[in-house]
């Protein structure tokens, strides 16, 4: 099979797979925030997502991805079930200990996190998805690593339909604080015990190999930082407004939130194809000017996709939410760029990675962070949510910008002044959409049109260029 045709068709499985796991969460919000009483309810189990991501990523190190580098090293299948049971042999220690330091910290995380000790049984159900969360992803890494697409398309159809089959009624019952989490909780491990069934035969704790798994952990740990950085970005801002504003504004700071992860959709498939492409281009003589069109251009596109939800946030809410969640449409169009914005970091930050220089990368998403937080501490209690919302989107800003400046330095890469103009009218449009019509949807829609028009005006050589190359190929065809 073609190198083309096999990424093509990785791209669109796991793609489709990715998103079809993110996008059905998506719609359920606006079922699930009726089924409860009150926001406090889905913040807490927001909250309670923000504990087993970090603690999971703790419990994994890293594994997953070093698993997945070491696995193609050698094609003997010997070696390659030693790479799996040695991982599978750390993480399921490693979630255990991170398990256990959960329950025996759980009255300090009941109060610091949900703001109140009676919530403890919450903590228990972190430390327990977390050891099922953390062992799940080794457990069905050799499903992927096999090239088994169809599998990985049913599974991560069946998982978030499985896990609101169980929440649903559970919330009809009343259970409005479990419901959420237990449920997460019975569909991991269903999913488990299946890919424990399916790949049963690659992982024996009598196969684990020592000098692996320092092979792994040197591959794994290095990975952590990175990892601490975009959960400082993705969820210091619910902590901060669970202890700053409440629980009750965390879960409608969430409910906004959701909306701006319709844009993690876009990431995503960027993200599956992306690597290929960076890598399969990186020694051609034109890398730098095409690394950084298609950074401008995808810049256009996220700038202008978000005028629209700036435009559409509060129409959108007042339809599928009641009550006080329609208040999360002020942070919708923050928290829509903000994903888009890490796009734009990763296709210049991937300068870094072509010269072998990847410690760049970690600084300067390091230093967005910190930002983050200090405007978090300065803006929320001022602005509220949206405090938070624009802290995360700044955060996310300066990482972009000052990671271009230091590659424009490097001669790594090229900005043209058309898209510093493109960028300071998205700027004037924020703040002139939120001054004049954050719920005018007609002002706001006219607005939109009027900055797209404008950049297309700004790049009208390069889009007539586009459509010119697009002629040709269909003419040769």
């Amino acid at each position: 099979m073609k190198k083309a045709k096999l990424f093509i068709e990785n791209f669109l499985i796991y793609g489709l797979g990715g998103i079809i796991s993110k996008i059905i969460p998506l719609i359920m919000v606006p079922f699930i925030t009726r089924l409860m009483p009150n926001s406090i309810y889905f913040g807490l189990s927001d909250l309670s997502n923000t504990i087993i991501s970090f603690a999971s990523s703790l419990a994994i190190m890293g594994m997953y991805d070093a698993m997945y580098r070491l696995f193609f090293d050698k094609e003997e299948e010997g070696y390659q079930k030693k790479v799996c049971s040695t991982a599978i042999g750390f993480t399921l220690l490693s979630s255990v200990v991170v398990c256990i330091l959960l329950f025996l910290t759980r009255d300090f995380i009941a109060e610091w996190i949900f703001k109140d000790r009676q919530y403890v049984y919450l903590v228990y159900l972190c430390a327990i998805a977390t050891l099922v969360g953390a062992t799940n992803s080794i457990v069905s890494a050799p499903t992927r690593m096999q090239n088994k697409r169809g599998i990985f398309l049913i599974t991560n159809t069946v998982s978030p339909i499985l896990s609101y089959a169980i929440a649903v009624p559970l919330l009809l019952q009343g259970y409005y604080v479990l419901a959420l989490p237990l449920a997460a909780i019975i569909s991991g491990v269903t999913m488990e015990v299946t890919f424990a069934v399916l790949n049963k035969s690659w992982f024996s704790l009598k196969s684990m190999d020592k000098k692996l798994l320092k092979q792994l952990l040197a591959i794994g740990i290095p990975a952590m930082p990175t990892f601490l950085i975009y959960w400082v970005f993705n969820s210091s801002d619910k902590l901060m407004i669970a202890n700053i504003l409440g629980v009750s504004a965390e879960g409608i700071y969430s409910v906004g939130s959701k909306l701006g992860h319709a844009s993690q959709l876009i990431y995503t498939a960027f993200a599956g194809g992306w690597q290929y492409f960076a890598f399969s281009t990186m020694k051609e003589e034109n890398q730098v000017e095409s690394n950084s069109k298609i950074f401008e251009y995808l810049g256009l596109i996220s700038f202008a996709t978000t005028a629209f939800i700036c435009a559409w946030s509060y129409p959108i809410y007042k339809l599928l939410f009641v009550g006080e969640y329609v208040d999360g449409y002020i942070v919708a169009p923050y928290l829509f760029l903000a994903p888009l914005l890490q796009m734009l970091f990763q296709v210049a930050g991937n300068q870094f990675l072509v010269i072998k220089k990847s410690w760049p990368i970690a600084i300067t998403l390091s230093g967005g962070a910190v930002i983050n937080v200090v405007l978090n501490l300065v803006l929320i209690p001022v602005l509220g949510i949206e405090g938070a919302a624009i802290a995360t989107l700044v955060g996310y800003a300066i990482s972009v910008i000052v990671c271009v400046i230091v590659l424009i330095k490097m001669k790594l890469m090229v900005v043209s002044g058309k898209f510093l103009l493109a960028s300071m009218a998205m700027v004037g449009f924020f703040v002139l959409w939120r001054q004049l019509c954050k719920d005018d949807v007609i002002i706001g829609s006219l607005l939109a049109i009027g900055i797209t028009v404008f950049m297309m005006i700004v790049y009208r050589n390069d889009i007539k260029q586009l459509l010119i190359a697009i002629k040709s190929k269909k003419q040769r065809v």
